[in-house]
């Protein structure tokens, strides 16, 4: 009995050091540092609500020149009016895209960048948009934060959309 209670015991220790390194590298995954490509890398004081891009919009003051950097297939359903597509942002050729749009332009040029193709913390695209144009020294940009989604967080709140097709 004893030894059958002594393997019983390092059976169960092994199985609970396996248990602990697998919450341990799962926990350091979630909340470990960001990836570079991570919205949570975007300081705050970059990231614009909803409410106050819309209430740029309809003022009577100069507009910032608003970009998507998501899918095209979301930009052609509903956009932000007047916003253009820049390309994805995930995407080399996005990135691309991007660069050539603000080439032209003084780097003290007002950007509102967004996505809103999924929830702020998976979504893939908006950090490395941003991210370019901070590498460009572009100095007035900013994020227009979305919790949810583009429908939830924009459409949904009753603040006007254009649609391509």
């Amino acid at each position: 009995m004893i030894m059958g209670f002594s393997r019983r015991a390092g059976i169960f220790a092994i199985l609970a050091a396996l248990c602990f390194a697998t919450v341990t590298i799962r926990a350091n995954g979630q909340f470990g540092a960001p990836a570079d490509t991570s919205a949570f890398t975007i300081p705050h004081d970059q990231l614009m609500q909803p409410e106050e891009l819309n209430r740029l919009l309809h003022g009577g003051g100069a507009k910032p020149l608003v970009l998507q950097v998501g899918s095209r297939m979301l930009f052609e359903q509903a956009h932000i009016p007047g916003a253009e597509y820049a390309g994805p942002g995930s995407q080399d050729a996005g990135l691309d895209q991007l660069k050539s749009r603000v080439a032209p332009l003084p780097r003290n040029t007002f950007i509102v960048l967004y996505c809103g193709c999924c929830p702020w913390g998976r979504c893939p695209n908006i950090a490395p948009a941003f991210n370019l144009l901070h590498g460009l020294r572009f100095t007035r940009v900013k994020v227009l934060y979305m919790a949810e989604n583009f429908g939830t967080d924009w459409a949904a709140k009753g603040y006007p959309v254009e649609r391509s097709r």
